[in-house]
């Protein structure tokens, strides 16, 4: 039966033969996707962008900006009446 000492040898010669493993194959996947990037011409937001599971690309367009319709005269602060109202004009006739 092996001794707790001759076990934690080998643990350690394995977990180095794993570390010296995962460098070799990680280079080597490095080195395929570099060319599989410049055979077909990919950019970043290709491989990173939101695509659907069919493909097709996700297009976010931007929120537009609405303006405001209230301004507090006494601070300039304004409110565009979405959402809650601030204090300053939360219990006032608008």
């Amino acid at each position: 039966m092996s001794t707790y000492q001759s076990l934690l040898q080998k643990k350690t010669e394995l977990d180095a033969k794993i570390a010296e493993a995962h460098k070799h194959e990680k280079i080597a996947a490095i080195t395929q996707v570099r060319e599989l990037v410049q055979q077909f011409g990919l950019s970043a937001d290709d491989l990173f962008g939101k695509y659907t599971s069919a493909g097709v690309r996700i297009v976010v367009g931007k929120r537009s900006t609405v303006a405001p319709k209230y301004r507090d005269p006494a601070t300039s602060a304004t409110w565009t009446g979405r959402g809650k109202p601030p204090k300053w004009i939360a219990d006032k006739d608008r």
